[in-house]
């Protein structure tokens, strides 16, 4: 019910045939324009604060613009960079120009949609990052998904060469750090060439040609340590993309005779170039696509596969449904829910309404709702059977049993957008009240009321606006089900959840403590992570899990249930969430549950959330004081 802020998008495209034939094929020179505007919108959902696009073209004269950017703030930043690329190229058209040497008609594209996740914002930290230089093959386009976990190791081994970053920032000095590996690159081509007699154009001819990509990476991708999908395009035309070795975050590519496509969600690419699910590949852990100046593309294995971390959180909540697996896992998780709603409710299904909020969890609803009659037609083939066998089977018991139905329905709306920033305090919470129309008459006082979300991870909405909103219908009993587990810890792989304070979870747990007089614990977990936060990040431990420990899943639930509930609500709430024992039965291909577990797929992880809990401790303790 509430946004999380999560990972970005990126979308790449390389042509791998003159423009000239996509004119002639398919009446436009703006077909790779055209399909990437579609990938990034198909894409949108990942990242709405800001967005950018990149452009290379191959074999333009000197004196003649070859590579090109435009950036926007906003939700609405893609219709900006696409209509101000519409002018950009209307105008050179008219004032006499070639059309093959427009603005942004080029055989080489990428787009990003960005959600900051690190605090920072601005125009300076929107993607693509970009590297100038006067050699075509020592400029580059940078952008990515990712979020890396060791920036102060990453700008030791920046400075150690001599550079002098200028912002402290991830992508700032991974395009830096490629940046010289780049540099190094040229140079090792230019003493190669050069010794074979080579000079001035034909040399820098040569290194364009020979230019290895896959070297670069090899040099810099050891000590990177977090989530992440890489792209970059080289001014010469070589592009690439490189996954993170534990597949943590996405990427998945097509390619033919006429193009290689790459994006973070397959049914995006499925659905711009009208394939088939088989058609998309996954790009594998540690792996890259490289697509050389020449056009032949190809897969590296650049870093040794990991263990398979595949975000877990990306399947329930933040890739489009429409994707055939996503689909069906979201289903799957809804309908291992049944069990434990039906415990919750008594097994009382005649006086309960099943419902959810909001749409995104419509899938899980149906898995839900799809149990919940399987349990239903179970109960009547055994009522009718012991019927039956005591021959007490009439028309009227027969109608009677078959009468019985799931109900279910459409209980809360979301149509308007109030702006509720306009106030403040009370009047801002009466205010969030409204943001969802509930459908009055669709449950009878009394009723179970049961809602379905995707996840539950700092509860605001839920105390603010729904249960307020659900309470009006005077059901006896509300019940919340989360079709993730209990979020318990911060993300650092590229979703905005990052500080320890805000999940409902870790302030349910904090309140047992203080409730059964172990204040102590948190004393003691604080001292743990002080003491090893100066080690070496694969020596570290994170010892924030003591804070669940002494606690049930059930006992934290219910501590969740009685801090997310408003004074004046007259039902029962009740918070249902799922086990990591059916999550990972539902999506067993992702198993990376590091958000629920506090098990993190690399070293950098567990330095991060120890000091996310140093924060959250130190900052509790300057409170009182």
């Amino acid at each position: 019910m509430e946004v999380i802020k999560h990972e970005c998008g990126v979308a790449m495209i390389r042509l791998l045939k003159p423009l000239s034939y996509y004119k002639e094929k398919y009446g436009t020179s703006r077909y790779a324009l055209d399909k990437l505007y579609l990938l990034m919108e198909k894409e949108h959902n990942r990242g709405q604060e800001a967005a950018g696009i990149g452009c290379v073209r191959l074999d333009t004269p000197p004196g003649c613009e070859y590579i090109y950017r435009e950036r926007a703030q906003g939700s609405d930043a893609i219709n900006t960079i696409f209509e101000s690329v519409g002018r950009q190229i209307s105008d050179y058209l008219k004032e006499g120009g070639e059309e093959a040497f427009a603005p942004f008609m080029g055989e080489v594209y990428m787009g990003h949609l960005r959600y900051s996740t690190t605090g920072r914002s601005g125009i300076n930290y929107v993607h693509p990052f970009m590297r100038r230089n006067n050699w075509s093959s020592r400029n580059m386009l940078l952008c990515g998904n990712f979020n890396m976990t060791n920036v102060d190791e990453i700008f030791e081994s920046i400075t150690a060469t001599g550079q002098h970053p200028r912002l402290y920032a991830d992508t700032f000095l991974l395009l830096e750090q490629l940046g010289h590996a780049l540099d190094r690159e040229n140079e090792r081509l230019y003493a190669l060439h050069q010794q074979n007699g080579e000079r001035g154009l034909q040399l820098s001819r040569s290194i364009a040609r020979d230019l290895n990509v896959a070297n670069m990476l090899r040099r810099c991708a050891p000590i990177w340590d977090g989530g992440y999908v890489i792209c970059g395009i080289v001014g010469n035309g070589d592009m690439y993309v490189m996954r993170d070795p534990n597949g943590i975050r996405p990427a998945f590519y097509y390619r033919d005779e006429e193009v290689v496509v790459v994006a973070s969600e397959r049914p995006v690419i499925q659905t711009v170039f009208n394939l088939q699910v088989d058609d998309i590949k996954e790009l594998l852990p540690g792996e890259a696509l490289i697509v050389d100046r020449d056009s032949s593309s190809r897969l590296e294995q650049v870093l040794p596969a990991g263990r398979n971390e595949r975000c877990s959180f990306e399947r329930i909540y933040f890739s489009r449904g429409s994707d055939v697996d996503i689909y069906r896992e979201r289903k799957r998780l809804g309908l291992l829910l049944t069990h434990p709603v039906l415990r919750i409710l008594g097994y009382d299904i005649d006086n309960s309404v099943f419902s959810f909020i909001p749409n995104t969890a419509e899938v899980a609803f149906y898995g839900l709702i799809q149990g919940l009659e399987q349990y239903l037609d179970t109960l009547k083939m055994e009522q009718i059977k012991l019927l039956v066998s005591e021959g007490r089977l009439t028309p009227d018991r027969l109608e009677a049993i078959m009468r019985r139905k799931i109900r279910s329905e459409k209980i809360a709306i979301k149509d308007i957008k109030l702006r509720t920033f306009i106030a403040e305090g009370a009047s801002r919470d009466d205010l969030a009240t409204h943001v969802y129309d509930i459908t009055y008459g669709s449950i009878r006082e009394g009723d179970n009321l049961i809602v379905i979300d995707d996840s539950i991870v700092r509860g605001t909405t839920l105390r603010q606006s729904i249960l307020r909103i659900l309470d009006r219908l005077n059901p006896s009993r509300i019940v919340v089900v989360s079709s993730s587990p209990q979020v318990r810890y911060p993300d650092c792989y590229g979703i905005d959840m990052s500080r320890m304070g805000e999940f409902i979870a870790f302030k349910a747990a904090m309140a047992l403590l203080k409730e059964r007089g172990m204040e102590n614990v948190a004393r003691e977990v604080y001292d743990l992570c002080k003491a090893q936060d100066s080690l070496p990040k694969e020596e570290i431990t994170n010892y924030v899990k003591m804070i669940y420990d002494p606690f049930t899943d059930d006992e934290i639930s219910d501590k969740i249930a009685e801090l997310l509930t408003p004074p004046e609500i007259r039902a029962k709430v009740k918070i249902v969430y799922q086990t990591i024992e059916n999550l990972h039965e539902a999506i067993p291909d992702h198993p990376g549950d590091w958000y629920f577990t506090g098990d993190y797929p690399t070293p950098g992880g567990n330095r991060l959330v120890n000091r996310a809990y140093i924060s959250y401790y130190e900052g509790k303790v300057n409170d009182r004081v």
